[in-house]
C-alpha cells in the first residue's frame, strides 16, 4: 500500500488482507462500502453456500448428475463480482464459479435449471452441470477443457481495446489451468498487447489431486506475472473484501488503459473436486479442518457484527428467505420437467439444412416405433 490510499503493491510476500480472522478491519484506509452493500455481500456468500449444499442433496437424489462444489471459494467469487460492471464487462468463468454467476445477477431458477437440465434452462440442457453462462450478463459459458476459455477471454479483451469503450474482461480459473499451454500463450499475448483483462486464479492448492508444488516450480501463481509484463497480486481469498478491493484496482487499471493484471486468490475447496472424486486419498483431514476454520462467511459475519450491521435475528430471517427461494427454484424446475430429446435439433442452424431435417425425421420415426413397442 502507498500512504492512506487504496493502492496495493504487486508481488507482496504475504497475501493481501483487509479483514483479519476475528473480523477486524486492518487495512490502512477506511472501508468505503455502504452498510447495505456490505450486508448484500454477506447475503451473496450465504446464498451461494446454501445453493452448494442443495445441489449436493439433489445429486444424491438423482436429480443432478455432476456437482463441482464451490464451498470455500465463495469469498473470492463474491469479491470478484463486486468489482465488475455486470452487463458491460465480459466474464469468462470456470466450472466452480456458480457463486460468481449468482452474485453477478444470474437468476437462481436458471442456475438450478442448468444443473438439472430442465426446460427452464436457456441452454436447453445441452451443457453438462456446473457450466454457468448468461448472454444478458456477458457471462461466457464455462468450458470443460481446462484453460480453453483463457484465449477467447484475451481475444475479447483485445477487441474491447480496439473499440476504445473502456470495457474490461475478467477471466477466472483454478491453479491447474496455469499448467496448461493455452494459459501461458493467452497470458503472454495479453501482456504483449496490453489487453484490458484481469486474470484471477482461484488457487485452492490442488488440480484435482495434484498439489500445486507438483505443478509448478514457482512458489506461487502471482509471481508468474513478471514474465508476462504485468503486475501480480496475492490476496487472501477467504477475505471477500480484500478480493473486492484488489480486483477493483486491477479492473480500474485495465479500464484506464494500463493493461492486464494477474490476481491470485488463495482459497480452499472444502469438498472433493467433484462428486466423482475421493479427496481423502490425497488431502489430510487436519488440513481441510484448518481451512474451514478460516471460512469467509464466518469472517464476514464477524465483521458485520462488529459494526452493528448483523445479529442472530437477521441470520434467522436470511436463512428462512434463502430456504424459500431455493425450495421455489427446485420446485419450479421439477415441475418444468426434463428437456425433450427432440430439442437437440433446435437452434443448431438459423436455417435447418437438408441433413438436419433428415436427421430430425429419422429421429421421429425411431421414437414413434419405440412408443409402439411399449
Amino acid at each position: 500500500m502507498i500512504g492512506n490510499t487504496r493502492r496495493f503493491e504487486p508481488f507482496t510476500d504475504a497475501p493481501i488482507r483487509v479483514i483479519d480472522e476475528s473480523g477486524r478491519w486492518i487495512a490502512p484506509f477506511a472501508c468505503d462500502l455502504g452498510d447495505d452493500r456490505l450486508r448484500a455481500i454477506y447475503r451473496d456468500l450465504v446464498r451461494a453456500r446454501r445453493l452448494d449444499e442443495r445441489l449436493s442433496t439433489l445429486q444424491r437424489q438423482g436429480k443432478v448428475s455432476f456437482v463441482a462444489s464451490a464451498g470455500g471459494h465463495e469469498g473470492a467469487q463474491v469479491g470478484i463480482a463486486g468489482a465488475i460492471e455486470a452487463g458491460r464487462d465480459w466474464v469468462f468463468p470456470y466450472y466452480r464459479d456458480l457463486p460468481l454467476a449468482l452474485a453477478l445477477g444470474w437468476p437462481l431458477r436458471e442456475a438450478v435449471a442448468q444443473q438439472m437440465a430442465s426446460r427452464i434452462d436457456p441452454a436447453r440442457g445441452r451443457q453438462m452441470p456446473a457450466h454457468p453462462g448468461s448472454p444478458a450478463l456477458n457471462l461466457f459459458t464455462a468450458a470443460s477443457p481446462i484453460a480453453s476459455h483463457v484465449p477467447p477471454a484475451v481475444g475479447t479483451a483485445i477487441a474491447q481495446k480496439l473499440q476504445g469503450k473502456g470495457d474490461v474482461t475478467v477471466c477466472t480459473f483454478g491453479d491447474g489451468a496455469t499448467s496448461e499451454g493455452d494459459w501461458h500463450a493467452a497470458v503472454n499475448l495479453a501482456g504483449a498487447q496490453g489487453a484490458p483483462v484481469v486474470f484471477v486464479c482461484e488457487n485452492n492448492g490442488y488440480a484435482i489431486s495434484v498439489a500445486f508444488r507438483h505443478q509448478s516450480g514457482s512458489a506461487d501463481v502471482a509471481t508468474k506475472a513478471r514474465a508476462y509484463g504485468m503486475p501480480g497480486y496475492r490476496v487472501d481469498g477467504m477475505d471477500p473484501l480484500a478480493v473486492y478491493y484488489v480486483v477493483r484496482q486491477a479492473v480500474d487499471a485495465a479500464r484506464a488503459g494500463l493493461g492486464p493484471s494477474l490476481v491470485e486468490a488463495l482459497v480452499y475447496r472444502y469438498a472433493a473436486h467433484s462428486n466423482a472424486d475421493d479427496d481423502k486419498r490425497y488431502r489430510p483431514s487436519d488440513e481441510v479442518a484448518a481451512w474451514k476454520a478460516r471460512d469467509p462467511i464466518g469472517r464476514m459475519r464477524r465483521f458485520l457484527e462488529g459494526r452493528g450491521l448483523w445479529d442472530a435475528a437477521a441470520e434467522t430471517e436470511l436463512a428462512a428467505e434463502l430456504k424459500a427461494e431455493l425450495d421455489d427454484a427446485v420446485a419450479a424446475n421439477d415441475a418444468a420437467g426434463d428437456v425433450p430429446l427432440a430439442w437437440m435439433f433446435d437452434d443448431v442452424l438459423a436455417q435447418p439444412s437438408t441433413q438436419l431435417r433428415k436427421q430430425r425425421e429419422a429421429f421421429a420415426r425411431e421414437r414413434d416405433l419405440a412408443d409402439e413397442s411399449t
